[in-house]
């Protein structure tokens, strides 16, 4: 008989699961062992906050559903999120980079024409992004889908409210030569949800809990890398202290701002409006 110690548990624990008959299986939980075992020695875990810990895992779990993702959340504001978006979308230079998904992402987004209003009456200074998606070789790419999702004005998605349908989350086509043009309404910062157990821990720190006033991207072209993306407005607020560390001086855009009149869905607006300008370039697949 072996007997456990604690100088040994952690290879016993590794010899155990290094028998998973998958071999990428393997090599992650193995490593986990490692690391967990080796964070637990140089923090010198007390047996009080491993519980704390594990009662913190459940609350997460707990308060997660189809439309809350406190997991995401948790691994957003710890920067793991974005590390894993930085290994495995390693673009060229020239392509647009890729930045987090964020947890209020909702499959299924109607369709909707070019330059057509996804805000759809919501309060808010209307907002058009306009601009082509093409290729790294500059080949604008027609028939592209944009999907598009963002916060209102008082920072709250739609996976956040009590409401049956779609709200500030659309998909636009491009034209043939690559073009695109989408309304909305100009976004706001917002604090992430703090009333779950990552906002415990916000709590208990210095951290901003804020994110820079910006709008989702989702580009699923057939024959380049899929592309995840946001942008921000320039001279937003929390640019530089983006609490899920999403923020990268390639997506920031600036907004003209334009008195009442002609804007670029063929109306005339009687209120005051912005526009921004953006090319999406494409990494081939």
């Amino acid at each position: 008989m072996q007997l456990v110690t604690e100088q040994n548990i952690t290879e016993l624990a590794k010899q155990r699961w290094a028998t998973a008959h998958d071999e990428r299986i393997r090599e992650l939980l193995t490593g986990l062992v490692q690391h967990l075992h080796d964070f637990a020695r140089e923090v010198r875990l007390t047996e009080a906050e491993w519980m704390a810990a594990v009662q913190w895992l459940t609350r997460t779990g707990q308060i997660s559903d189809e439309k809350r993702e406190e997991f995401i959340l948790a691994s957003d504001v710890l920067g793991l999120s974005m590390l894993v978006v930085q290994m495995n979308h390693r673009f060229d230079p020239a392509a647009t980079p890729a930045t987090v998904l964020g947890p209020f992402h909702i499959d299924g987004s109607p369709e909707r024409g070019y330059a057509e209003d996804m805000s759809e009456g919501l309060p808010g200074v209307p907002l058009f992004v306009s601009g082509t998606v093409r290729a790294l070789d500059g080949t604008p790419i027609g028939g592209a889908v944009l999907d598009v999702w963002q916060a209102d004005e008082e920072g709250a998605y739609e996976a956040q409210l009590p409401v049956e349908e779609a709200r500030l989350r659309a998909k636009y086509a491009t034209r043939e030569d690559g073009t695109y043009c989408l309304r909305t309404i100009a976004p706001k910062g917002y604090s992430i949800p703090m009333d779950g157990p990552v906002g415990d821990l916000i709590r208990r720190t210095e951290i901003s809990h804020f994110r820079p006033a910006h709008v989702h991207f989702l580009l699923n072209v057939p024959g380049h890398r899929p592309l995840i993306t946001h942008l921000f407005e320039d001279g937003a607020e929390y640019l530089d202290s983006d609490v899920v560390f999403g923020t990268k001086q390639e997506l920031v855009v600036r907004y003209e701002h334009h008195e009442p009149g002609p804007a670029p869905d063929g109306t005339t607006l009687t209120e005051p409006w912005v526009s921004a300008t953006y090319d999406f370039v494409l990494q081939p697949a």
